[in-house]
C-alpha cells in the first residue's frame, strides 16, 4: 500500500467546502472527502506546529516526546527529539519503503527530515523559506520572478511599535509561488516513486494556509470581503476567562485594526484556501496519470487552526479553542466506501493508521489509535473522550483539556479554568466553570482528566491532586519516604 500525506499549517476546518463553507473554492479536497471518509471531529494534540509534527512522527503525546515548543519563540524545552524515540519513518523502511517529504519539516534545528530517511528538499522554518537554493533555481529554470511583496497588513502593539505581519500583496504569478513549486516537486516524486515500482509514502506539508497571507492578486482579491460573515466569537469579553487571553489579544493588534480589514484579511486567508486546494488537485491529479490511486491510501489534515480574527486573536495560542484545536482529518483507503465519522480523534492517530496501512506494528506509537477499522466502516469501541495540552509558546504556559461529546473542559494553574457547553455555546463565549448548574459536569471531567493524564504518566496530574475535586487522594502527594507506609492518611478527615 502506498501512502500520500498532504498536510497543511494552521488551517481552520471551516474554510473547507466538504466541512461546510459555501464560498471558498475547495474542489479537489472535496472530492478526495467525497471518496474518503471525513473525521467531523478531529483534532490536533497541541495547536502549535513543532510539537504537534513531532506527535504525528512519533504517535507520541507531547508531554512524552517533550518537544514542546517551535526552537523560533522557545523557552527552554528540548530543540530535537531524543535519538531513542520511535518514530514511524524508520518503521516504514524496515518495510523497504521509500520515503519522501517535500515542504514543511519544523521538526528540529539539529536534526532534519533526512535524518529521518525521507528524500526531498530541506526546507527548514515555520514560514515559505523564499531564498532557499532549490525554490530560487525553480524560479530560474523557468524564468520566473523572484519573491517581492507590497502593501502589508500589520496592526499596532501595546508599546507603539508595528505589529506582526498579517498579509500582503506578492508581486508573483500563481506559477511561482511556493504553494506551486512544491506540488511540482511533490509530483516530481511521484513520477520517481513510480518508477521504481516499490511501496513509498511521500508527504507534501504546504507552510500555509499560516499567516502571514502573502498571496498574488488572484488569491488576494479571489473573495469578496462582503461575503465574509465574521465569526461570532469576535464579540469575546474576555470576562471569567484567563487573563492571558486578553494580553494575547493585545499582542497580536487585533483591536487597532479595523473590522473593514479584519474581513478582508478573512477573505485573503480563504484566498489561499483555494490556491492550496490547487496545488493538492495537481498532486491528486499525477497520482490518477500514474496509475496509483488504486493502490495508494491518501490523508489530508493539518498541524493545527487558526484564529482568524475569532475571539478577537489571530494565530495560535495559550487559548484551547475549537478554532485551533479542531483540524480537518480526511482518508481515502482504496475499496473503503465514502462516509463521514463523528468518532473524536487525533492527529496523532494518523501515525498508528500509517503504520498498520504498511503492515508494521502500531504499538510503539503507543498514544495513537489505528483509524483503519472506522475508515472501513466498521464500529470498534472507541473512547468517548479526548485529552490535549498546550506547554507554552512566547512563555512556558501549561494546560490540559478533556473534551467529550457535549463539553469541554480546560485547566489552567495559573488563573481560572474554563468550561464550555459545546452544544449552548458553540462559540466558547461563556465560561460555565464556576457555574453551580454545571457543578456534576465540571466534577465528571476533572475526575476523567485526572485519570487519563495519570493513566498516560503525564506528571500534570500532580498539580490537580491537592487542587481539584478529583476525590480521596490514594498515594503521597509529596513522592517521600518521610513517613512510613500506612501512617498517611489519604483522605480527607
Amino acid at each position: 500500500m502506498n501512502l500520500l500525506f498532504l498536510m497543511t499549517d494552521q488551517h481552520r476546518v471551516d474554510t473547507l467546502g466538504c466541512y461546510g463553507n459555501p464560498h471558498v473554492a475547495t474542489p479537489n479536497l472535496d472530492r478526495l472527502a467525497a471518496s474518503g471518509t471525513r473525521f467531523d471531529r478531529c483534532y490536533t494534540p497541541t495547536a502549535i506546529c513543532t510539537p504537534a509534527r513531532a506527535s504525528l512522527l512519533t504517535g507520541q503525546a507531547p508531554f512524552r516526546h517533550r518537544l514542546l515548543a517551535n526552537h523560533e519563540r522557545n523557552v527552554g524545552y528540548l530543540e530535537d527529539l531524543r535519538e531513542d524515540v520511535f518514530t514511524f519513518p524508520a518503521a516504514l523502511r524496515e518495510h523497504d519503503y521509500q520515503l519522501g517529504l517535500v515542504g514543511k519539516w519544523h521538526g528540529g534545528t539539529r536534526r532534519n527530515a533526512a535524518s529521518y530517511g525521507f528524500d526531498g528538499p530541506d526546507l527548514p522554518g515555520w514560514h515559505n523559506p523564499v531564498d532557499h537554493p532549490d525554490y530560487l533555481a525553480y524560479l530560474e529554470e523557468r524564468g520566473l520572478p523572484p519573491y517581492r511583496i507590497s502593501d502589508p497588513v500589520r496592526g499596532t502593539t501595546p508599546n507603539g511599535n508595528p505589529g506582526n505581519l498579517l498579509a500582503a500583496r506578492l508581486h508573483q504569478p500563481v506559477e511561482a509561488t511556493f504553494e506551486y513549486y512544491l506540488a511540482t516537486r511533490a509530483v516530481d516524486m511521484l513520477e520517481k516513486y513510480a518508477a521504481d515500482g516499490r511501496p513509498f509514502f511521500l508527504a507534501t506539508h504546504f507552510f500555509g494556509p499560516h499567516l502571514p497571507y502573502l498571496l498574488p492578486d488572484s488569491c488576494f482579491d479571489r473573495y469578496d470581503p462582503d461575503l465574509v460573515e465574521l465569526p461570532a466569537s469576535i464579540a469575546e469579553t474576555f470576562e471569567g476567562k484567563p487573563p492571558v487571553q486578553r494580553n494575547y489579544s493585545r499582542h497580536w493588534t487585533f483591536d487597532t485594526i479595523p473590522i473593514e480589514v479584519t474581513r478582508k484579511l478573512i477573505a485573503v486567508y480563504w484566498g489561499y484556501v483555494t490556491l492550496i486546494d490547487e496545488q493538492i488537485g495537481r498532486i491528486l491529479d499525477k497520482l490518477d496519470e500514474l496509475g496509483l490511486s488504486d493502490d495508494t491510501s491518501v490523508f489530508f489534515t493539518a498541524d493545527h487552526g487558526e484564529f482568524t480574527g475569532a475571539h478577537r486573536l489571530h494565530d495560535k495560542g495559550p487559548a484551547m479553542y475549537e478554532d485551533i484545536y479542531r483540524i480537518p482529518g480526511i482518508v481515502r483507503i482504496p475499496g473503503s466506501a465514502p462516509q463521514v465519522r463523528n468518532e473524536l480523534v487525533s492527529l496523532t492517530d494518523c501515525t498508528a493508521t500509517i503504520l498498520d496501512l504498511a503492515g508494521c506494528d502500531t504499538a510503539p506509537a503507543v498514544d495513537s489509535r489505528s483509524l483503519v477499522p472506522l475508515v472501513r466502516g466498521e464500529h470498534p469501541d472507541w473512547p468517548t473522550d479526548l485529552v490535549a495540552e498546550f506547554h507554552g509558546h512566547h512563555f512556558p504556559y501549561p494546560q490540559r483539556m478533556i473534551r467529550d461529546d457535549r463539553h469541554k473542559l480546560v485547566v489552567n494553574p495559573e488563573s481560572v479554568n474554563e468550561l464550555y457547553d459545546l452544544a449552548e455555546d458553540p462559540h466558547e463565549l461563556h465560561n460555565r466553570y464556576p457555574h453551580p448548574e454545571y457543578a456534576p459536569v465540571r466534577g465528571r471531567l476533572m475526575r476523567r482528566l485526572y485519570d487519563l493524564l495519570r493513566e498516560r504518566g503525564d506528571n500534570f496530574y500532580h498539580w490537580m491532586t491537592p487542587m481539584y475535586d478529583i476525590g480521596a487522594c490514594d498515594y503521597d502527594p509529596s513522592l517521600s519516604a518521610f513517613e512510613p507506609e500506612g501512617t498517611i492518611p489519604l483522605s480527607a478527615p
